[in-house]
């Protein structure tokens, strides 16, 4: 066997001490228990006390010296912002100020000390006092951290005082194997000088088994549970901090932490649920038709080239127009034979009106003398005018085009009117509609109760209501045509576009209405609602839910009466993490 030199059983014995003398191994594996292992910090709040009654719910927090007081509703979660608030503080009685956001600040310096201080706060709101005992604990602060500028000496002083805790509190068998690798390494040194190369090199390789024998028996699934840390703990558990920056924050439990003023940023709002029994509702497809009576379409009854107004501008898609205003002229186009016989009649008119023209000029020289009676020259001089009146509306047959006037007052809703171009009898030139009367066409599969009155949701999200108008008898593709009138149509609707109408049934059912807002989609898909269970803490609750109209919906299961569900924010508060 080849015995090694001195100088390599030197690293080896070298190597043994030091890994006798370092500490077990904490390693996170699988099966291992290592409840002593170093936490990170949590967010810091300010310290802060809650109380309420039937009505108000107030919170007091402490920040730099000086107590804001939120005052709540406590059904809604509105803001009371006319409140006088009177507060009975260690330092005696003290009078809340109204600050912009609607809390209300006073002086309390009495926050900047430790412990648990008991403050009595009188509310006058709306003619009625409430009083609110508040326990507002304020702990310990946070050990400060050395300045940058602290001296070397007193770093230095700290650093030993550390190390002596750390002797103090460490655990005695890794100081003994260490010693104990020492001495070793003193034998095997000795043996070495009196060239003892066997015994030597078996002790080194006996006191290597069984150093890395407890490590072999540390990874069978021991509970290292007992086992400390060689190093002090550096990571400490952040306390509150008076003068700390509250935020919004789910817990682990899954609920969210929001603070007051972060509840007025996103103006949060709540409502009690109570049951009631409503009628069931279906969700029907529908589309905005205008409404018959206060639309129209502008035709032209006669071929021909259209032409624009007197203005030279057909009227452009939204223009608003009267009704009896020309929008548009048709000038009737002549056939060759036509224009034959057009002159031919206009000749034989002439001629007669000629002929009739001289007996009349006759006829007027002899009535003085009593040879032509005065009716004969009346007669003559009739005939004369409805030969005139003829020819006049022959001229104007050739040269006098169609007006297209707006049957009703409304916009121009569609137009195909182009310069030159040649208009069909009957076809359609320009579509008048009256935004303000609108009506809404939807197609029913079932059995709906006749004359209740519905509501309809737009693609965005807004509500229209909807008055019953009447029903077809008639199915349409299995499907029965309702038509509703929208009351108070908004300007932004425009005919041909698809909503969704919300009509009610003859069965009932029994639940909690709440806003359509209030339900928020899940991680899962699932619908959930938040419940307000504290002044600052909202809580997720799944629930299984039906349409109820265009704005609200049905609770069937997931909430209880009497609870405070968010109403307004919901969307906000479950994008909080």
């Amino acid at each position: 066997m080849r015995v090694p030199s001195s100088s390599a059983l030197r690293m080896v014995l070298l190597a043994l001490g030091l890994c006798a003398g370092a500490p077990p191994m904490s390693a996170a594996h699988e099966g291992h228990d290592h409840g002593n292992e170093v936490q990170g910090p949590t967010t810091a709040t300010a310290p802060r006390g809650a109380s309420s009654t039937d009505a108000l719910e107030l919170v007091a927090i402490a920040r730099n010296g000086r107590l804001f007081v939120f005052l709540d509703r406590v059904g809604t979660n509105e803001p009371v912002t006319d409140a006088v608030v009177q507060a009975e503080t260690p330092e005696g009685s003290v009078t809340g100020a109204p600050m912009p956001d609607g809390s209300y600040a006073l002086d309390a310096h009495w926050s900047l000390h430790p412990g648990e201080h008991e403050v009595l706060f009188t509310v006058t709101a709306s003619g009625a006092t409430d009083m609110f005992p508040v326990t507002l604990p304020v702990p310990e602060p946070p050990p400060a951290a050395p300045a940058s500028g602290a001296s070397a000496w007193a770093a230095g002083l700290a650093t030993a005082h550390d190390f002596q805790r750390h002797l103090k509190e460490a655990d005695p068998l890794p100081l003994a194997i260490g010693s104990g690798g020492f001495l070793l390494g003193i034998a095997v040194t000795l043996l070495m000088r009196g060239r003892r190369y066997l015994p030597a090199t078996a002790l080194v390789v006996l006191v290597v088994a069984l150093a890395f024998a407890p490590r072999a028996f540390a990874a069978d699934g021991h509970d290292h549970g007992a086992e400390k840390a060689s190093v002090p703990q550096t990571f400490q558990m952040a306390a509150p901090s008076p003068g700390g920056q509250d935020l919004a924050r789910r817990q682990p439990d899954g609920s969210i932490f929001v603070p007051k003023p972060t509840q007025r940023v996103l103006a949060v709002r709540t409502v009690v649920t109570a049951p009631d029994t409503l009628r069931r509702t279906v969700e029907l497809p529908g589309r905005i038709v205008p409404d018959p009576s206060a639309s129209g379409v502008v035709q032209s009854s006669v071929g021909g080239r259209l032409s624009p107004p007197e203005s030279g501008i057909f009227p452009r898609l939204g223009t608003r127009v009267r009704k009896g205003e020309v929008l548009a002229y048709v000038t009737p186009p002549v056939q060759a034979v036509d224009v034959s016989d057009m002159r031919q009649r206009q000749g034989e008119l002439d001629q007669q009106i000629a002929i009739l023209e001289r007996r009349v000029e006759r006829y007027r020289k002899l009535a003085p003398g009593g040879s032509v009676s005065q009716v004969q020259l009346e007669d003559t001089q009739a005939e004369l005018k409805g030969l005139l009146d003829r020819r006049a509306a022959l001229d104007n047959i050739r040269q006098q085009p169609e007006a297209l006037k707006a049957p009703v007052d409304g916009v121009i809703a569609e137009a195909t009117a182009v310069a030159g171009q040649m208009a069909s009898p009957g076809v359609q030139v320009f579509q008048i509609v009256d935004p303000g009367r609108l009506w809404v066409e939807a197609l029913s599969f079932d059995a709906l109760a006749g004359g209740q009155d519905a509501t309809a949701r737009t693609a965005d999200g807004r509500m229209l209501r909807l008055s019953y108008m009447g029903a077809g008898l008639a199915d349409r593709s299995q499907a029965v045509p309702m038509h509703f009138a929208v009351q108070g149509a908004p300007p932004e609707l425009r005919t041909g576009q698809f909503i969704t109408v919300l009509a009610a049934t003859d069965s009932h059912q029994k639940g909690l209405a709440l806003p359509r807002m209030s339900v928020v989609r899940g991680g899962n898909g699932q619908s959930i609602v938040y419940e307000h269970t504290a002044p600052e803490r909202f809580e997720p609750r799944e629930v299984r839910v039906e349409p109820l109209d265009a704005g609200r919906v049905l609770v069937v299961s997931g909430v209880v009466p009497g609870k405070r569900i968010v109403t307004q924010g919901a969307e906000l508060l479950n994008q909080v993490r």
